[in-house]
């Protein structure tokens, strides 16, 4: 079964402003996705029409069987929403905002207890059940979203970057919990977020955006496998002199590391003795943790190059006509 489906997916705003040219995208049920892309790329104007916040101008969206326009109660019965901002009321106690959702969704009031409970337990905001929301952290406030998109048990939870502003501890603890009911209770899940390792290590499929545009898609695996280049991280005594290597596009990290991108099968011996031969000592050498980032960075690059290029084709075109 398909837990979402978009077909020809457009949205033109007020002003002529094109957020998203036509996107089709299909995501299986079970799965964990991804949708990457910069800022501006479309994904928040995508999950909006999923959800039925904002009107699309065209196009088709199917959230489990449902069709958006035709059957939109029961579409929105079926979708969890974990937004990018704190949209509930501060003043309320933790146990009263999940609960208040459950009876929106028409769950009865002891079912809706129980769920609370059990999802306060999961995310360990139990003992803030009393607590005003405005006296949570922001790690607690993303979790207790969480708790309050899952208390009507949906088949399909979008999470809007739901990990920004939080630290890493909390960041892996919610990891763990979201890898455990996709896994356990089947919820497909999609994610967008800017930790592209969070994408790496949660999820199985990953679509990128662009300028409103699909530009690609497959599992984590299959992108990686299309990037002919490697990232190395090399711990070395003279980042000036690593930095100055010809043949290689070397970049300062903020440890004062150095990284690189080579070309797949490229003999690392080769690299040391080039390395060596501008009098560089090499203490380490690393695949740099994040292949996913690597890739993502050097598409949207590339898109940009290619947007950039017709421009000037265009403006160039347009004097000597």
């Amino acid at each position: 079964m398909t837990a979402l489906k978009i077909e020809q997916l457009r949205k033109t705003y007020d002003g002529g402003v094109e957020a998203l040219k036509g996107i089709d995208l299909s995501v299986d049920d079970g799965s964990f996705f991804a949708v990457l892309g910069p800022n501006g790329a479309g994904k928040s104007t995508a999950i909006g029409i999923i959800c039925s916040l904002v009107n699309k101008t065209s196009g088709r969206v199917e959230v489990c069987g449902h069709d958006i326009d035709t059957e939109r109660e029961a579409a929105k019965a079926n979708i969890g929403l974990v937004p990018q901002e704190f949209n509930f009321s501060v003043f309320e106690p933790v146990e009263s905002i999940v609960m208040n959702v459950a009876g929106y969704n028409g769950i009865k009031r002891s079912v809706a207890r129980h769920r609370t409970e059990h999802y306060l337990k999961q995310l360990d905001l139990w003992d803030k059940r009393k607590v005003p929301a405005r006296n949570l952290s922001g790690g607690m406030k993303r979790r207790l979203m969480i708790a309050r998109a899952l208390v009507h048990e949906p088949k399909l939870l979008i999470l809007d970057e739901p990990t920004a502003g939080v630290d890493i501890e909390i960041r892996r603890t919610m990891w763990e919990f979201l890898t455990r009911i996709n896994c356990d209770n089947g919820t497909t899940i999609i994610l967008t977020t800017h930790y592209l390792e969070e994408a790496e290590a949660l999820c199985r499929d990953v679509a990128i955006i662009d300028h409103g545009e699909i530009v690609e898609q497959g599992t984590v695996n299959e992108l990686l496998s299309r990037s002919m280049m490697e990232t190395f991280v090399l711990d070395v005594d003279s980042t000036a002199k690593a930095r100055a290597v010809s043949g290689f596009d070397v970049r300062l990290r903020n440890d004062d590391s150095v990284e690189f991108d080579v070309p797949k099968g490229t003999a690392l011996n080769a690299v040391f003795q080039t390395l060596t031969d501008a009098g560089v000592s090499v203490s380490s050498l690393r695949n740099k943790e994040n292949r996913l980032e690597a890739f993502f960075l050097r598409l949207v690059q590339s898109q940009r190059d290619e947007s950039q290029d017709a421009s000037s084709d265009s403006v160039r075109l347009g004097k000597e006509s």
